[in-house]
């Protein structure tokens, strides 16, 4: 299909899961999240990067808050002193009457992290907290996806909050139709097959 964009189906809510032959350090086996997608720029946080710091040493009034485990995410290797938010509302919830957040797709929204936890906690079904986050220049994704770095899906609201012990970037790329899935099986080390 020519004249369609490589990353035309990058929006708010896809998930970009890195190609097993994406080696960089900062995305290897990553899933990250879509925030925001425009003709300027792509904004995204990983999913799947826990830290050994606890949300709570560093924003003590969120800490007890966020879905366990209640570890700061790396959210990728922009701005790693900045911390994001994403929520998931529960069920009939309305973004527009929440103070404090700002929708991103479906139940899931940013939270502003300068609001009051308390007003929030009992409209949302979980929050991750992330330090820094990944960010593509105008096009730049668009290169990374055509080059295979990337492979675009959709995400679920429930991806945002998956436990550390979870194997995200497999468990996301087995629910894709043949032969995405197949690439799920990929081992982590090429040498070990």
């Amino acid at each position: 299909m020519s004249g369609v964009r490589p990353d035309a189906e990058v929006e708010p809510g896809s998930l970009l899961v890195a190609a097993p032959s994406l080696t960089d350090s900062n995305f290897r086996r990553t899933v990250v999240y879509v925030i925001d997608h425009r003709g300027e720029g792509t904004l995204g946080v990983v999913l799947n990067r826990p830290s050994e710091v606890a949300v709570h040493d560093v924003l003590p009034s969120w800490g007890p808050h966020v879905t366990r485990p209640q570890a700061v995410y790396i959210g990728g290797p922009v701005e790693q002193k900045t911390a994001l938010c994403l929520a998931a509302l529960r069920t009939g919830e309305d973004l527009a009457s929440l103070e404090g957040v700002v929708g991103v797709h479906g139940p899931v929204a940013l939270v502003d992290l300068d609001a009051d936890p308390d007003a929030l906690v009992p409209k949302v079904r979980g929050m991750r907290v992330f330090a820094g986050y990944s960010g593509w220049g105008e096009g730049q994704l668009a290169g990374e996806i055509e080059r295979g770095d990337w492979i675009v899906v959709k995400g679920l609201p429930d991806d945002v909050l998956t436990p550390a012990n979870v194997d995200l970037w497999g468990r996301v790329l087995r629910r894709q139709g043949m032969p995405t899935s197949l690439l799920a099986t990929f081992p982590l080390d090429i040498r070990r097959n």
